[in-house]
Formats: C-alpha cells, sequence, structure tokens
C-alpha cells in the first residue's frame, strides 16, 4: 500500500507537471500571435525560462537561507540534531546535507538545494527542543525524502514555469491597458481577434492557474515525503507525533514569507482551509489527512 501511494503521487506531480509545461508553450504561442511575432514567441517563453533557471539553480538555496534568516548549525552546539543527520543520510543513502538553524520557537522545517550533493537541511530551533528524538527523526526523514526525490529541484523548475506564466501574462495585461497588443497592421480578421481576446483572458487568469498548478504539485509531493520519510525512519509514528505537535502548535513562523511557505513541512502562517474551494489555495494538504494516512502504516 505505501508503495502505491510513493507510484500514485509521483505519476500524478508529473502529470501536473507536463500540463503546466504544455499551458506555458500555449502561453507563448498567444504571446507570438497578438504582438505578431508567431512562433517566435514560444522561443521567447523558452528564454525567459532558461534565465530564470540558470539564476534558480545556483542561488535559489543562499537567497531562500537568507530570506529565512538560517544560521549554520555547529556540531557542538546540537550533536543530537548532528547524529540524527547522519545516520539518516546513511538510510536515504544521500549525501549528508548541510545543517541550519532558524531561531525561533515555532515548530517547522524545510529542504532546499539543486541536488543531494548540493541540499541543505533547515529546522528551527523550536522543533529542535520541543520534538522528542524520534519525532525529530521523522522531521528529518521527512526532508530528507524531499532531497532523495529531487523534490527540491523539482519544485524550483515548477516555481520557474510559474514566474514564466506569470511574466507573460503581466506583459499581455500590460500591452492591453497601454493599447499596445493587436494594433499591427498586419491582416488577422476573425482570427487575430480571438487571440487577441483569448490573451486577454489568460493575462487575467494565468497567474491564478499557475498558481494553482504549483499548490497542487507541492501538496503531492508532501503526501510523497511523508511516506517516503516513514520508509527511511521505519516508524511512521514519529512524523505523525510530530506533525500532532505542529499542528496544536498555533504560533507562526516569523521569518516565513510567501514565496518560500510552500518549503516547508507544514504550512508556517498556520492556515489550513476546510472547505475543497479553499483547499485549493494551500500549499499543504491537511494536517490531519497526512496523520491518518501515516497512522495507517
Amino acid at each position: 500500500m505505501i508503495y502505491d501511494r510513493i507510484a500514485a503521487n509521483k505519476r500524478n506531480s508529473i502529470i501536473l507537471f507536463v500540463l503546466f509545461f504544455l499551458f506555458n508553450l500555449f502561453l507563448g504561442m498567444v504571446f507570438g500571435e497578438i504582438f505578431g511575432l508567431g512562433y517566435f514567441g514560444i522561443f521567447i517563453a523558452f528564454f525567459i525560462a532558461l534565465i530564470l533557471i540558470f539564476v534558480s539553480f545556483y542561488k535559489s538555496d543562499s537567497l531562500v537561507l537568507s530570506i529565512s534568516q538560517a544560521k549554520e548549525v555547529q556540531e557542538k552546539e546540537w550533536p543530537h540534531l548532528y547524529n540524527s543527520v547522519d545516520g539518516l543520510s546513511i538510510a536515504a543513502g544521500i549525501p549528508k546535507p548541510k545543517l541550519y538553524m532558524i531561531d525561533d520557537p515555532a515548530i517547522n522545517a524545510f529542504a532546499t538545494g539543486r541536488d543531494p550533493k548540493h541540499a541543505v537541511i533547515v529546522v528551527t530551533k523550536g522543533a529542535a527542543q520541543r520534538l522528542n528524538r524520534l519525532e525529530l527523526e521523522g522531521v528529518i526523514a521527512h526532508e530528507m525524502s524531499h532531497i532523495k526525490n529531487f523534490d527540491i529541484r523539482f519544485m524550483m523548475l515548477v516555481t520557474v514555469m510559474v514566474g514564466t506564466a506569470a511574466l507573460l501574462s503581466n506583459i499581455i495585461l500590460r500591452s492591453f491597458l497601454w493599447g499596445g497588443a493587436g494594433n499591427s497592421n498586419r491582416k488577422g480578421g476573425g482570427i487575430q481577434i480571438a487571440f487577441i481576446v483569448l490573451g486577454l483572458i489568460l493575462a487575467i487568469l494565468t497567474p491564478i492557474i499557475a498558481q494553482l498548478i504549483k499548490l497542487a504539485i507541492s501538496r503531492k509531493r508532501e503526501f510523497l515525503a511523508d511516506a517516503d520519510g516513514a520508509l527511511i525512519t521505519r516508524y511512521p509514528k514519529g512524523l505523525a507525533d510530530a506533525l500532532r505537535k505542529i499542528n496544536a502548535d498555533v504560533e507562526p513562523l516569523k521569518v516565513a514569507s510567501e514565496a518560500t511557505e510552500n518549503l516547508y513541512i507544514s504550512n508556517p502562517f498556520k492556515k489550513n482551509h476546510k472547505s475543497w474551494f479553499k483547499g485549493m489555495f494551500n500549499t499543504h494538504p491537511p494536517i490531519e489527512e497526512r496523520i491518518a494516512a501515516l497512522d495507517k502504516m
């Protein structure tokens, strides 16, 4: 059952990623048609994405650590934390990631980096102090799973696609506001008008659609990391108990931002909408569902 869950989450995440990729190509085509560039608009979309990918690939981890005000942990300060990371990295079969800490009493953690060889695990001081050893190992194993499964790179690419889509839609929308779109002398007739209308609709809806796809992928990856983390520790109850403590912790993480909230093991702003519609805008699946899934393992 656990392997079926992992396989299903991987499959669904890949499907969502492919749909996101095709959506960006389509947006690039519409962009080209509106501005008289033809299929060159697709090339522009690719070029923007490549620049963002290059910058994110080499600088995203240091930027995230800076935003989160995380500091590298010394082994003599937190020996039990270092020992947990040592043992679990061996169990996960990945190089030992660097260890950073956020000086905040809230219980949370995240992983970042471009691959297992250049990965970082960040925990809050609250997690290190308020979780027992088994619970802390469950949290670390969850983050190890994100590293092992290349979620850190996968979500980086998704974020870049969101940025590309948002940038293209912003250019299209601004061109309509400035009266520049569709003012070329090309003969397009009804087709050209249709593309202009479609471009206006996409310019308005794309940021919302892109964000929804990103959040859907993020939720799928969290379920996968829970299941895979349980495989690493062979003790699902440790992570389940940690999630219970996180759920009972009402204090938000002060250094969290909207740019980094999807990275954390649990939403750092403590918002967890119950309804189906509002739940679409959550970065994480409901903790109750995650705990229930772990309890069945």
